[in-house]
């Protein structure tokens, strides 16, 4: 090999190490955003509906409404890349998303509304159109790319949640101005993210010019797409479950509720390392069966120590957080590991985002529902443990290592 043989093959690998450096800081930019933006409303929800004059009716369907855009707006998200192009689409997808939380933050009569849905439109595109992202750009680094960005995102979310209140505290523009500042990390994502918009490639230009991926069989006909949807929602119920009750359940069995947040607060930091470990771990076996139902097997025993065992919650707070971590990793790897090309993942991931918000929208409501029945926390914990142990059957399912056929 000649000088410069050698020359043009370095030059080559440092471009690509360039590019693929690039669209790592760009995938980790948009994570920052895909969870912060409605997780920071929790902490100052009682003071928005002191200020806009909500009921507790409505202070409800205000934290839930991003969760029902997510189940609404995730199947047309496919179809949306198909038309602008993968890029263009999340950059349009991080424009709507900035626009929604400056929005939601002016004091005008309804804006906080069509804020919120504004949010949950921006949200539910990335959310979908990232996996196709990383099957696109990272196709033999999916599951430590996946697990990168969700600990990106459980970790911002967590500084999200552990700041709005002293912002709001401190500030004469209140829960206002702690909210619409999250604006500004969809700006620099957007900024940064720009120069993507010249990339000629689109979903439509590669499918059209790769012939083998021309077409692709639609995972709303395939079993393997329902078993990882299923796994996708069975694994959103335990997550929204526990975010939206765990203080309480604590509470109701003499935990401060200072104690109670510092343990909500613990379960999302180790959200982020039990991420990384997950996106570290999937892609040294055969296939994804033992990571996966084991971490739906962590869920089983969480739900039945908070209903056997209260006494140690902090436990199970510990076991839940490291379930959570792990499987939302492999719900979103799975998009990705379980299709044939980009297009394809795109796809699956919408179907399996639209059930699984659906069944992650229900499932708080319906524990809800079941602890007024009962009268207690066992009822529900016990039945929910249940649900995780289908969870864990749906793991060993969908991690089999194959893919939806092709067309």
């Amino acid at each position: 090999m000649d000088g410069r043989t050698m020359l043009g093959t370095s030059r080559n690998t440092q471009e690509r190490t360039a590019r693929f450096g690039f669209a790592f800081i760009g995938v980790l930019l948009i994570a920052a955003n895909l969870r912060v933006s409605f997780v920071s409303v929790g902490p100052v929800l009682s003071n928005i509906s002191s200020d806009v004059e909500l009921s507790t009716t409505a202070a409800g369907l205000l934290t839930g409404l991003p969760l029902i855009a997510f189940a609404v707006f995730s199947p047309i998200a496919p179809g949306f890349a198909v038309r602008m192009g993968l890029d263009r689409a999340l950059w349009f997808s991080l424009l709507f998303l900035a626009a929604g939380i400056v929005l939601r933050s002016l004091p005008v009569a309804g804006l906080i509304w069509a804020g919120t849905a504004l949010i949950g439109l921006g949200v539910a595109f990335l959310n979908v159109l990232v996996p196709s992202l990383v099957k696109r750009d990272f196709p033999v680094k999916v599951s430590q790319v996946t697990g990168s960005y969700t600990a990106v995102q459980a970790g911002i979310a967590a500084v999200g949640a552990a700041l709005v209140v002293p912002v709001a505290h401190t500030s004469p523009a209140g829960w206002r101005l702690a909210l619409g500042i999250w604006a500004g990390m969809a700006l620099i994502a957007m900024a940064v993210l720009l120069p993507w918009l010249r990339r000629k490639t689109s979903v439509t230009a590669v499918t059209a010019a790769s012939p083998q991926d021309a077409s692709y069989r639609s995972p709303w006909g395939s079993a393997l797409g329902w078993q990882v949807t299923l796994f996708m929602g069975l694994q959103s119920i335990a997550f929204y479950v526990l975010m939206g009750w765990l203080p309480t359940i604590e509470q109701d069995h003499g935990v401060s509720a200072t104690t109670a947040g510092l343990h909500l607060s613990m379960f999302l930091l180790i959200n982020v390392f039990a991420s990384l470990a997950a996106g570290s771990l999937l892609h040294r076996g055969t296939d994804q069966r033992l990571i996966a139902f084991t971490s739906g097997a962590l869920m089983v025993v969480t739900f039945l120590g908070l209903a056997v065992a209260p006494a140690v919650t902090l436990l199970w707070v510990v076991i839940g957080s490291v379930g959570c971590g792990s499987l939302i990793v492999i719900a979103l790897s799975l998009f990705s590991l379980r299709s044939v090309n980009y297009a394809q993942a795109a796809s699956l991931s919408g179907m399996a985002q639209c059930v699984g918000y659906g069944l992650g929208a229900m499932g708080p409501v319906l524990f809800g529902a079941l602890r007024e029945l009962s009268g207690d926390w066992t009822l529900p914990l016990v039945v929910t443990a249940g649900i995780m142990a289908v969870l864990a059957m749906m793991g060993l399912l969908a991690g089999r290592d194959r893919v939806i056929s092709p067309a």
